[in-house]
């Protein structure tokens, strides 16, 4: 009887999880993929439909089925002093969410209250929204200000000559423009934490999903004031908050000391990476890690004053860093490569 349920929870759950991209094929695709019949699968689709886990339209042949919405919630904060994330997290957001596995709580807990504090904190914005979407399957939380945008007081704090940059700096951790009270880990472990994570600021769109060493830029319509954080996560995500933190941290002092470089963040559209001060800006602040991760996705080649400023100069400069470079294809290798093999001359 247990194996049974066990395997009726397992359809469910595949289900849930591929009928978005499969509305009108779910059944199909569900009895293919466990081996049952069609009739079969109707019966857990009633099911979940009966439940409201599930919406239905149209009729026999053309049924489509989506997943419900079962909560749509969203709250506007003045911010007045008194304003605070922990409060707002206990009063409101807490209870929101409703009953939840302690571990999926956990990442909820940490990602909001970082995000809505770094609005309170660094937007210099007047009022800041909470928006809540929930599903069977999935929890969607939207944080958005009208403060100056992320990446912009972020460029200028740091006199950055594109926003992409901020994104690349934002990518690396430990960045903050008060240090005074902030460490600069928030985001960066937040974007590691949630299986989707978004910030919408002026023209740029920062994308990062979980399991993906790389961030992504895209280009987006222009974010006239403010700045948006999506964040979206597996209500049953096994996902703990102490293994992301373990995976970048380490040594006797347990400090945040590895980190990845999305390398191609440092490209312009169209520019290949080349000069000796594309790499420095790459390689900005790296120096506040012991172990850097270079990631070179969908980097096709490199210059060879380029490599040798990261590889032989910065290398030679501060051997208490260890440079691991991932994803670089054969070209990008060999010229890594040449460039670790020149024999530095001796100083005068």
């Amino acid at each position: 009887m247990a194996k049974i349920r066990s395997k009726s929870e397992d359809i469910r759950r595949f289900i849930l999880e591929n009928v978005e991209s499969n509305s009108l094929t779910i059944s199909k695709l569900t009895a293919d993929n466990f081996g049952i019949t069609r009739q079969a699968v109707n019966k857990h689709l009633q099911r979940l439909a009966s439940e409201h886990a599930l919406s239905v339209s149209g009729r026999t042949r053309n049924r489509a089925y989506r997943l419900a919405s079962v909560l749509v919630w969203s709250k506007k904060y003045q911010m007045s002093t008194g304003l605070a994330e922990d409060l707002v997290w206990t009063s409101d957001i807490k209870a929101t969410l409703g009953q939840m596995p302690d571990n999926v709580l956990d990442i909820w807990h940490y990602g909001f209250t970082e995000m809505f504090n770094n609005a309170l904190d660094h937007s210099a914005g007047s009022e800041i929204w909470v928006h809540i979407s929930r599903t069977a399957l999935t929890t969607r939380m939207v944080l958005s200000d009208d403060g100056v945008g992320i990446f912009k007081k972020i460029q200028k704090a740091m006199d950055l000559l594109d926003a992409r940059h901020a994104i690349l700096e934002l990518s690396k951790g430990k960045l903050t423009t008060d240090p005074n009270r902030h460490t600069g880990e928030g985001i960066f472990f937040t974007s590691r934490m949630f299986d989707s994570f978004n910030i919408l600021s002026g023209g740029v769109y920062f994308h990062h999903k979980f399991g993906e060493q790389e961030d992504r830029i895209l280009e987006s319509e222009s974010f006239a004031t403010g700045t948006a954080v999506l964040m979206e996560l597996n209500n049953h995500t096994a996902r703990r908050t102490k293994k992301i933190f373990d995976s970048y941290t380490g040594g006797d002092d347990f400090g945040f000391n590895k980190t990845v470089v999305p390398v191609s963040l440092a490209q312009y559209v169209d520019s290949d990476l080349i000069s000796r001060s594309q790499a420095k800006r790459l390689l900005a602040r790296v120096e506040l890690f012991k172990i850097v991760l270079l990631d070179f996705h969908e980097v096709k080649t490199i210059g060879r004053a380029f490599a040798d400023e990261i590889f032989r100069v910065f290398a030679k400069n501060h051997p208490e860093i260890e440079l691991i470079s991932v994803n670089s294809n054969s070209e990008i290798k060999r010229i890594i490569k040449h460039a670790e093999s020149v024999v530095s001359l001796p100083e005068k």
